[in-house]
């Protein structure tokens, strides 16, 4: 039987910068793989690729209000997943959750 309390914690990390994802995916192994912390590895680690990538081209914008606008989106979307894996709930983060899990369904 899993330990719910292992899966959590493996979970809470992947929210937890991008190295955390790193850590969380070598977590979540063969001998430990477990769906509830893939779902939120999938979900963090493309927060995160997607947040670097964006916020590449958004920083060429020159206008505080769109870099603000971007952040407070993103903050909140990290929010969203890191209160479902400390609530053990699987939640798709809105509107670019099914693509993160299509994308990353190997891990």
């Amino acid at each position: 039987m899993e330990n719910s309390s292992n899966l959590k914690n493996t979970a809470i990390i992947a929210y937890l910068t991008i190295i955390g994802s790193v850590i969380a995916i070598f977590m979540n192994q063969e001998e430990n793989k477990s769906e509830f912390a893939s779902f939120h590895i999938r979900q963090a680690l493309g927060l995160f690729i997607s947040f670097f990538l964006l916020g590449y081209f958004v920083g060429y914008a020159d206008s505080w209000t769109a870099t603000s606008a971007f952040y407070i989106f993103y903050f909140i979307l990290w929010i969203y997943g890191f209160t479902g894996a400390l609530q053990g709930q699987k939640r798709l983060l809105p509107s670019v959750g099914t693509f993160f899990q299509s994308t990353f369904k190997s891990l």
